[in-house]
Formats: C-alpha cells, structure tokens, sequence
C-alpha cells in the first residue's frame, strides 16, 4: 500500500467517565485515554496519531464504535469532521468461546481495531454487521412511539399496585380504581388506615398524570395522522387502508423499519425483524433452534401481534388460508406457525408500501 492509499484507523470504546481510542494502520496501535465526549482533544488524538505512524495530515480517518447508550451522535460528530465512520452490531461481534474471558475496554478497543482492519484493509465485508444510521429528524421521530411504550409499562405498574394494595386489606381490587380513595373499606367494612390511604392517594396521583402524558402522546399521533409531514407518517397511514392494522401497529413499524431503512431484498427484511430460523445442522444432526431474536424487539412484537389480529380480521386473504392448512391442529403448531405468518406478513407489507401490492385476499377499510 502506497503512502497515499495509506489510512488511519480509529477503535473507540465509549462510556460515560471515559473514551478509550485505539488507532492503527494495519502493522501496530497505539491507545490512549480521553475523557468522555471531550471532541477536542479526540481531534487533536487523531492529530498526534497520524504524525506517529508518519501519514500525511490529509490521510483519511476511518472509525467505528459499538452500538449502545451515546446513540448517534458521536457518528453524527466524526462524520462533521471528515471521518468515516462505522457504528458496529453488537450482537455481530465475534467472541471467544471459553467459560470465562477477560474484558477491560483495552482488550475491546484492540478487538474493534482489529475488526476495522479485516473489514476496512482486508476487505472482510463479514467481519461485523454496520448499524443503519438515521438523520436527526428520522431519529427524533421514534421518540413518540416509544415514550408511548414507557408510560404503557408505567400506567399497568400503577395500576397493579393500586390493586395490590387494596388486596392486602380484603378489598374487591375491581374497586381500587373506581371508588374514591377514601370510600374504600376493609374486609370489615372499616375504613382503611391512614398510612395505606396516603399511598393509595399517591398512586392515583401518578397514574392520572401517566394517563394525561399518555393521551398528549397519541394525540400527536392522530394530528400527525391527519396531515403527514413525513414518509414514515404517510406509509403509517397507507397502512391503516390494511383492515386489522391499527394506529399503534403501523406507527411502530413504519418508525422502526419501513419509514427509513432499506433492505434489498426480503431475506434482509426477514433478519432485521429476528423472525428467521436458526437451523443448527452439522454431521448427522439436523435441529431447528428457533427464531434468531437478533433484530429489531419492537418490529418482532409488533407482527407477531399483528399476525394474530390478521387471521381474525383478513379470515379470505391467501395468507390466511396458507397458516390454516399448515398450523390448525395443535396449540403447539400455531404458535410456531403464527412465527411464520409473521414473517410471510412483514414481507407482504413492504411490498404493499413500496410497490403497492395489496396482500393477496386482503380487504382494504372503507373510505
């Protein structure tokens, strides 16, 4: 490799105290320690590190980072400053396979570097799996779905225990969230203890603000609805033309996969969404293991969801019809075959938004 052609590699280890950078050129590293989110001295790092491996100033930088809690911005920040950069599947991550391993950021900085070199100088496409990175606005517009998601979690909490502190005293838990707080009586028909009415008063509090947070959420979702101002939001809506998808269903699966991310093909499609099998066949040994759950959790929530709802309400449409020849017996074999609707009806949705392919038998809602 010519001088020229010659390129600094950069391994970052990221956590919230400190950054631990590793650069290399393909022959030796060098590794040093800068406080966390500290861009200026990061620049001035990839400075000093060119002159030691004697690269001219304008050498081109090539980075990568494990995917986790810093997001994207430190892509957003490096690709600002003319570095390529590579946001790196955790999940892709070759590791040994001994009971017990030594990790410190050092030794994970030294394996991202070398993982860098076989993808980026050895042309090792395979080495890691790149995360899909959005833009700002696309980034910023998967906030409503999944705050939604949180309150949900947060409101069944509270309400669970409302109901179980009520159930302590002997009383009917169908009226904890009925009934005043003070109305309510012991299995004695004694009115409850103060104590106990205090933190029920509390409870009640926090579920009726969880419940006005989680009505302002949806109410930006309908007037998003209403008047579209992005793709996602318009593929959202087509969507609902789709009898049995809802609101929440398609929102989800238009933020988390078809409004920003593109697949070339369905197999793509199919492992981003962690819905495909995991055959384990070697020698004489032939065994499925499941689906693989190494894509998107929500996606995969969402279908299988869907799937369910699509034989109650699609019960003419081909795909339909194809779940019930194969999984109508046992209870065993329709749970492994609604895996499989799921899969066959995620692909069926994105060619319905991307080349408007109505799912064979489906009915479309009335205007």
């Amino acid at each position: 490799m010519s001088l020229q052609e010659r390129k600094l590699l950069m391994a970052m280890e990221l956590s919230n105290t400190n950054w631990k950078l590793c650069f290399g050129d393909g022959s030796t590293h060098r590794e040093r320690t800068i406080p966390a989110r500290a861009v200026e001295t990061l620049l001035k790092e990839v400075q000093r590190a060119k002159e030691k491996f004697a690269l001219p100033a304008e050498a081109p930088v090539v980075s990568c980072y494990e995917a986790g809690r810093d997001g994207f911005w430190v892509d957003r920040m490096l690709t600002e400053h003319g570095i390529t950069n590579y946001i790196m599947d955790p999940s892709s991550i070759e590791v040994p396979r001994q009971a017990r391993q030594r990790k410190t950021d050092r030794l994970d900085s030294r394996k991202l570097l070398k993982l860098l070199v076989r993808y980026e100088l050895w042309g090792e496409r395979d080495s890691f799996a790149k995360v899909q990175v959005p833009n700002e606005e696309q980034e910023a517009q998967l906030r409503t779905h999944r705050e939604r998601e949180r309150l949900t979690k947060e409101r069944t909490a509270h309400r669970a225990r409302i109901k179980s502190l009520c159930v302590l005293h002997g009383v009917d838990a169908s009226k904890a969230l009925r009934v005043e707080v003070s109305a309510l009586r012991d299995w004695k028909a004694r009115e409850l203890p103060t104590p106990w009415l205090n933190e029920l008063r509390r409870e009640r509090n926090r579920l009726k603000l969880v419940d006005e947070q989680l009505a302002a959420v949806e109410e930006t979702q309908k007037e998003a609805l209403a008047s579209p101002q992005s793709k996602a939001v318009g593929q959202a809506r087509k969507l609902q033309q789709l009898k049995s998808i809802g609101v929440q269903s398609s929102w989800v699966l238009c933020h988390e996969c078809f409004g920003w991310r593109e697949f070339a093909n369905r197999k793509r499609l199919g492992s981003f969404s962690g819905l495909t099998g995991t055959p384990f066949d070697s020698g004489d040994t032939l065994r499925e293991q499941g689906i693989s759950k190494a894509g998107n959790r929500r996606v995969r929530t969402t279908m299988i969801e869907l799937a369910w709802l699509w034989l109650r309400w699609q019960p003419d449409s081909a795909l339909t019809h194809w779940y019930l020849e194969r999984y109508a017996g046992t209870k065993r074999s329709r749970r492994k075959g609604i895996v499989a609707l799921a899969r066959k009806l995620l692909i069926a949705l994105w060619k319905y938004l991307e080349q408007d392919i109505v799912p064979e038998g489906a009915i479309l809602k009335a205007a």
